[in-house]
This record gives structure tokens, sequence and C-alpha cells, in this order.
């Protein structure tokens, strides 16, 4: 397929999107925050849109970030092998993707991961997190398009926390890897489609890992 093509695609479920909902690419550039003069060009097919750009159109439509990306051409090679990814691939092969991706710049390490896990124990341990996880999960799992293997054991995770299955300690480390998933902007954004996922996909497999020595 070609780039032009790719383009046409993204302009053209822009322009289905906009008529829909009855929305100028003014108004549109009003709730998007993103300029009218980029946008005209976005669907015109004159620039290829930034993951940023297509964060905030899945923000202000209320339609999964997948179908912009699918529609801006970024499912490509990188997608193929993402279908029915190793969620365990080596550091260094994550790392290459995301440099071929070109929408991330900074080193990927699971040390973050761990880090980020850590430092959301503290919140999950709170009345806001814990109504965090019950109120938001449903919604971001909705905007993810189902999007990857790890999400029965995520589903399986949060029935866990729902109904209180495991000790308080479990139950706080279950509720971190929860609140992982629904926080957009984490070690590799969840934007970033749909390399954004692989954390997160970690996460939950590092706490469902230590749920597993601790049984």
């Amino acid at each position: 397929m070609s780039d032009k093509n790719i383009e046409n695609e993204l302009g053209l479920l822009l322009k289905k999107l906009l008529k829909e909902r009855s929305i100028s690419m003014r108004k549109l550039s009003e709730l998007t925050e993103i300029d009218t003069a980029t946008i005209s060009r976005i669907v015109n097919g004159k620039r290829k849109a930034k993951p940023e750009h297509l964060q905030k159109f899945s923000e202000c439509f209320g339609v999964p970030i997948s179908d912009f990306f699918i529609a801006a051409g970024f499912q490509n090679e990188e997608k193929k092998e993402l279908d029915q990814p190793d969620i365990f691939m080596s550091v260094e092969n994550i790392q290459s993707l995301l440099e071929s991706s070109n929408v991330m710049e900074n080193k990927f390490s699971i040390g973050e991961v761990e880090q980020q896990l850590a430092n959301f124990e503290k919140y999950v341990q709170t009345e806001e997190g814990k109504e965090n996880i019950l109120e938001s999960f449903t919604d971001k799992l909705k905007k993810t398009g189902s999007i990857g293997p790890f999400i029965n054991q995520l589903k399986d995770l949060y029935e866990k926390f729902r109904f209180k299955k495991g000790t308080p300690k479990e139950l706080v480390m279950i509720g971190s890897a929860l609140i992982y998933f629904i926080v957009s902007v984490d070690v590799i954004p969840d934007y970033i489609f749909p390399l954004g996922y692989i954390d997160d996909a970690m996460a939950i497999q590092i706490i469902t890992n230590v749920l597993k020595i601790k049984s």
C-alpha cells in the first residue's frame, strides 16, 4: 500500500467522523489543540499524522486509537510481528522495534517498568487509587480495542482485585499492574500503537510471575 493511499484512509476516516458529529475542522482544532492548518493537511493527505495527533483524535471522537493507527499506516511490519507477540521478547528486540518506529527516543528497560509498579503500590492503597481502578478499568479496556494476548490475564487480575481474591499484599501488587495499564503515559506511552502495550504486558507478566512464586 502506498503512502498516499495510507494517508487517504486516515483522511477519509476523519472526514467521516467530522460529518457524523457535525464538527468543523476549526472546532476539531479547538477540541484537540491541533492547529486547523495541520488538521487540514492531515485530512487531505498532505502531511503524515504524528502519534500524538492520533491520540488526540481518538480522545476527541471517542474512537479506539487502534482505528486511527491502522488508517494512518502505522501497522506495518512491526504489527505483523506483534499480532501474536512474545511478551517476554528481549529488551534488545523491543528497543529495536521502538527505534525502527521512530516514535520514541529513550531507551527501554524492564527496571523502569518494575520501578513504576513499585511507585503505584502506594497509590493503590489509597481510596482514590482503588476507585480509579474500579471506575476506569472497563473504559480503558474498550479504548485499547482488546489489543494483545495479555488481555485475558488482565481481566483475571481485575476480577481478583474486584472481589478481593488474595492477600492484602497480593491485591496491592495486582492493583499496581492494573493502574499501570489504566495510566496512558507510562514507560512506553500507549499512543505508540501497537508498541505502547508491550510494557503493559510486561508489567502484568512481572506481577503474575511474582504471584506464582508466592503461591
